[in-house]
């Protein structure tokens, strides 16, 4: 038999080569035709799409909590606004077509959700304002705060209306008045489709959080989004509250504003699935700077999507501080659609019990003169413990001249702590400054030595290496009060674990 010429060919959306055959071979391969556009989803009488499965491709179980979702929803009384339920149709007609991941798939390889998909799962259907004011709403910040209780948007600091340029809006998409606004947001509203937890958000939310920042605008005050998750279930149960906060912060251009992004729990033993989505868009020359603090509860799970598209000289920069949650999954995807834009991420993930931390990022940079700069720590403080990153940046061929640095550093406190690491480029261009690491380690013996010969006990001096490794991410972090309480947050688990001497 005669061989086919092979040469191979990189595929922007692999990590492998391919090879594609330059001759004709000799024998013929036939694949069965597959079914690509699923069938839209009918709208019932109440605006519920019907989830009729379609065979060979659709997922029961997923189709399931999408129908519970609709059913939570459906009875409120307050019509759903044109955009949101534009949101909820397009999420729909994917979940059709979308099944449940396992570790099978190439990006669940170390994550396993199966106590989620083996958990009845129970939408909120409304918030629980009772427990409102026991709540730390305000008071361990002088930040403007937008409280949400389990999804729903349920108070404003008196001080946002002062504080806030004339032209900004913060609060609910179903609140918003302005067509001019409206119009903007109609643009990218479900403009971007990630995975199955992106679209059972978009089916589960009850509201938009809205965010717009008008052109030439500086937002100073820094705006204080804290999410409580309230309701839960016991530890013995198998039912999980899912909540859907979903957020979209539009920046046009030349404006500016930072964002503060806090999960919280309510009681630390509880259970329950919060399911995010952050959708930030950057107008040429804008600037966000973007802390998402994660503290829920270690029973819990805490999925969350930020998707962020920068138009030409913006600057977005995302601090990031995660502990809590027994899976805690984040997924990024920095879309570049302009030259000249300027990327930092800087993220720290912090597992003291039989924890998942998981951070999945990509950057697609398709314009010259691209600046982005990576930096992710964990410490695995448990032997059953587990880290999990997943980091690609994708230069293409029009992006000449960007300058672009991925490192990721591990360290390992205990036998048998897990940590699982994939930071990659992917280069077309040719011009181009690029570089990746990845470091995994205890504490260097060295280090102990030198602190030791100071008069410095064992104990204490792994604490301050510790601590002090933590410290390079949260020190980023640009309010004070947030930075003052991640670091007791950070303090107390640590002393929790025991570290060895």
């Amino acid at each position: 038999m005669e061989l086919s010429t092979l040469t191979p060919t990189l595929h922007r959306n692999t990590l492998a080569s391919t090879f594609v055959s330059l001759s004709p071979p000799l024998y013929k391969l036939t694949v069965p035709r597959l079914i690509t556009q699923p069938r839209r989803a009918k709208i019932g009488i109440l605006g519920k799409p019907n989830f009729t499965p379609i065979a060979a491709i659709s997922d029961p179980h997923v189709l399931q909590i999408a129908e519970t979702l609709e059913d939570s929803l459906a009875s409120t009384s307050s019509p759903t606004p044109p955009l949101l339920q534009k949101l909820k149709d397009t999420s729909s007609e994917t979940l059709l077509s979308t099944p449940w991941p396992s570790r099978k798939d190439e990006p669940f390889r170390f994550t396993d959700t199966s106590f989620l998909k083996s958990s009845e799962i129970l939408p909120i259907q409304s918030p629980n304002l009772q427990l409102l004011s026991s709540l730390a709403v305000s008071g361990d910040t002088d930040l403007p705060i937008v409280s949400i209780i389990d999804g729903y948007i349920v108070n404003h600091s008196s001080q946002s209306s002062q504080l806030l340029p004339s032209g900004v809006f913060v609060g609910g998409l179903s609140d918003l008045k302005s067509q001019d606004i409206l119009k903007r947001v109609s643009v990218h509203m479900s403009s971007f489709q990630g995975d199955l937890f992106w679209a059972l958000n978009g089916v589960g939310t009850p509201d938009v959080v809205l965010i717009y920042v008008p052109e030439g605008c500086r937002v100073e005050t820094t705006l204080h989004l804290k999410h409580f998750a309230v309701e839960g279930s016991d530890r013995e149960s198998k039912t999980l509250p899912i909540s859907n906060p979903r957020v979209l912060v539009m920046v046009e251009k030349g404006g500016e504003v930072g964002i503060v992004e806090e999960y919280v729990g309510g009681d630390g033993e509880k259970c329950y699935w919060t399911n995010s989505v952050v959708e930030v868009v950057i107008g040429e020359g804008g600037k966000v700077t973007h802390s998402y603090i994660q503290n829920q509860s270690l029973n819990a799970a805490h999925i969350k999507w930020t998707w962020v598209q920068q138009e030409s000289s913006s600057i977005y920069k995302l601090i990031e501080v995660s502990t809590g949650g027994k899976l805690s999954r984040h997924n990024i995807h920095i879309q570049q659609v302009g030259s000249d834009t300027v990327t930092e991420l800087s993220t720290f993930h912090l597992s003291v019990t039989d924890q998942t931390q998981d951070l999945h990022s990509k950057l697609v940079l398709d314009h010259p003169r691209g600046y982005s700069q990576q930096l992710h720590k964990c410490i695995v403080a448990h032997s059953s413990g587990q880290a999990v990153f997943d980091g690609n940046v994708q230069v293409n061929r029009n992006a000449q001249q960007t300058d672009a640095g991925q490192l990721t550093r591990s360290l390992l406190l205990e036998p048998r702590a897990t940590v699982n690491v994939k930071p990659n480029l992917q280069i077309i261009a040719d011009d181009v400054k690029c570089s990746h690491g990845a470091a995994i380690s205890d504490l260097e013996e060295d280090q102990l030595f030198y602190l030791q010969a100071r008069g410095i006990d064992i104990k204490s001096a792994r604490k301050a290496l510790v601590f002090s490794f933590a410290a390079e991410v949260v020190s980023r972090l640009p309010d004070d009060s947030i930075r003052k309480k991640v670091e007791d947050q950070i303090r107390t688990l640590l002393e929790s674990t025991n570290p060895k001497p």
